[in-house]
């Protein structure tokens, strides 16, 4: 029987079709306190559909954003990886726009300030908006000027009415999680000044489906972004994709650079990967089926590898615990019965319990100190990063289980 699902976030479309289910889940941010573990965890369906209309892929579930964002865990400074990128593009950007202290730049959702500390040590003006009161917090008490406000079309036109707008405007990993797409456009376009750029980061849909990175589908991420789909939700608000660039963040992100709509013309870059998404099958149901299936065999096999060193008497644990790692555990079955317990760098986390499996988040120092056999990279997107951290781990011996785009063991002294 065909399920009925709403319509889509970005044209309207009324017929989409399902692409795979995680079934229900409880959301992936949802770090508990020890004196919560007895408590019933909302769990909502997790469903990943096409809009054959604008070839959009996005979940089902909206998620209301203050249970999402309130309060949020992921703190961008922690990672080495992420740091440098941002770094970089502000090199660029300061060095190819020409940016000095009469500049504006606004970053869309710039958490901890871990962007925008690189404009502010060059002396060029900022604002970041972030709702999450706690990352809005951190960045404020580092001197970088932000409001904890919900970005969209209202706030856009008060900072205008204000004397305010920007000459970059940065969005980095922040567009997949908005539930009003047009609101946010809309602003964006608003808040930007005439010969502006914004600097838009998403995950790509492709390197999603390419790589079997299931794992990162969860209801903060409402959308799973084709060029092609971004061209076309861009274009409804005036805007058009000058530029693009395939970058390795996040398990494969496309950067785009995005202007007035009268002010550039898409580059050599955009046209060519539009014409790849059309050659793939961007705007066809059957370009997607198979990803539901490939994930089902890899959740079976890591269970298999897991469940194998277990019976062969070897300790997991598990490192990394964000939102990709919770989708991951849950959706595979893997909890305490092969799991000992999960680190990660982040202070702010650890203590607390992963949800759904109610794995414990201690420090990475309890990997050295326990000496777990294998530990299950959950944090796959930054593997390299973390095997540098844990030279000693591994040289005592220690092996990691990267489960992603298929299980494998690495390391091991």
């Amino acid at each position: 029987m065909r399920r009925s699902f709403p319509v889509c976030r970005s044209c309207g479309g009324e017929h989409l079709e399902m692409v795979m289910s995680l079934g229900h889940m409880p959301l992936a941010n949802a770090l508990l306190m020890p004196q919560q573990l007895q408590e019933i965890e909302p769990k909502y369906p997790l469903d990943l559909v096409f809009c054959p209309r604008c070839t959009l892929v996005q979940i089902t579930e909206t998620v209301p954003p203050d249970l999402l964002f309130a309060n949020y865990v992921y703190f961008s400074s922690f990672s080495e990886t992420m740091l440098k990128d941002s770094e970089e593009l502000a090199h660029r950007l300061i060095t190819s726009r020409g940016l000095g202290e009469k500049d504006l730049v606004v970053e869309l959702g710039s958490n901890d300030g871990y962007q925008l500390q690189f404009f502010v040590k060059k002396g060029i003006p900022v604002l970041g908006i972030d709702p999450a009161s706690n990352v809005a917090r951190i960045a404020q008490e580092k001197g970088i000027r932000t409001l904890c406000r919900f970005f969209g079309e209202e706030l856009a036109r008060e900072l205008r009415e204000k004397g305010m707008c920007a000459d970059i405007i940065i969005a980095k990993n922040v567009l997949a999680h908005v539930a009003d797409l047009h609101g946010f456009l809309e602003g964006m376009r608003i808040l930007l000044r005439a010969g502006g750029t914004a600097v838009v980061e998403v995950p790509y849909l492709k390197d999603l489906i390419d790589r079997r990175e299931f794992d990162t589908i969860y209801h903060e991420h409402l959308c799973y972004f084709s060029l092609t789909a971004l061209d076309r939700l861009f274009r409804a608000h005036q805007m058009i994709l000058s530029d693009v660039e395939r970058i390795s963040m996040h398990g494969g992100s496309l950067r785009l650079s995005v202007s007035h709509e009268g002010e550039a013309e898409p580059s050599n870059s955009v046209g060519f990967l539009l014409c790849q998404e059309r050659e793939w099958g961007v705007d066809t149901l059957e370009s997607y089926l198979g990803f539901g299936r490939e994930v089902e065999n890899i959740r079976a096999s890591l269970r298999s590898l897991l469940q194998s060193l277990k019976d062969h008497g070897k300790r997991l644990a598990a490192y990394g615990a964000a939102a990709k790692g919770a989708v991951l555990l849950n959706y595979c079955g893997i909890g305490a019965d092969l799991i000992d317990f999960v680190v990660d760098l982040n202070p702010h986390k650890q203590g607390l319990f992963l949800p759904g499996v109610h794995l414990q988040i201690s420090s990475p120092s309890r990997l050295l100190e326990e000496m777990p056999d294998y530990t299950l990279l959950l944090a796959w997107n930054i593997a390299d990063e973390i095997v540098r951290q844990q030279t000693e781990y591994v040289r005592r011996g220690g092996r990691f289980v990267v489960p992603i785009p298929e299980p494998r063991v690495i390391g091991g002294g």
